[in-house]
């Protein structure tokens, strides 16, 4: 095994959390506050907290939403930036 590991060297593996080209504060902001409705609905299971929880969970899907469509435009405006060119690419793979 040792041998091995000199002549081919190893990897670390495959990274365990991507970067996401859309990620924003106000998008960070939604999810939290969506998670934390989460396990209060999850803790109390009564109906007012699964409204709350319903409410944030759409609001976050809205503020994600939002966010990829802002980060989408601003994108196509700047081709020329290389940060943006990198990002292309997932945005193509992500839309399908």
């Amino acid at each position: 095994m040792e041998t091995a590991q000199d002549i081919c060297g190893m990897t670390k593996g495959p990274r365990r959390h991507k970067e996401t080209w859309w990620w924003n504060e106000e998008v960070a902001k939604a999810v939290t506050e969506k998670k934390i409705k989460y396990g209060k609905w999850k803790k109390e299971n009564t109906k007012e907290a699964w409204k709350e929880y319903k409410k944030s969970r759409q609001n976050a899907k809205r503020v994600i939403s939002l966010a990829k469509e802002k980060k989408r435009k601003e994108c196509a405006n700047d081709l020329n930036n290389s940060e943006c060119q990198n990002e292309i690419f997932s945005i193509g793979k992500a839309d399908g």
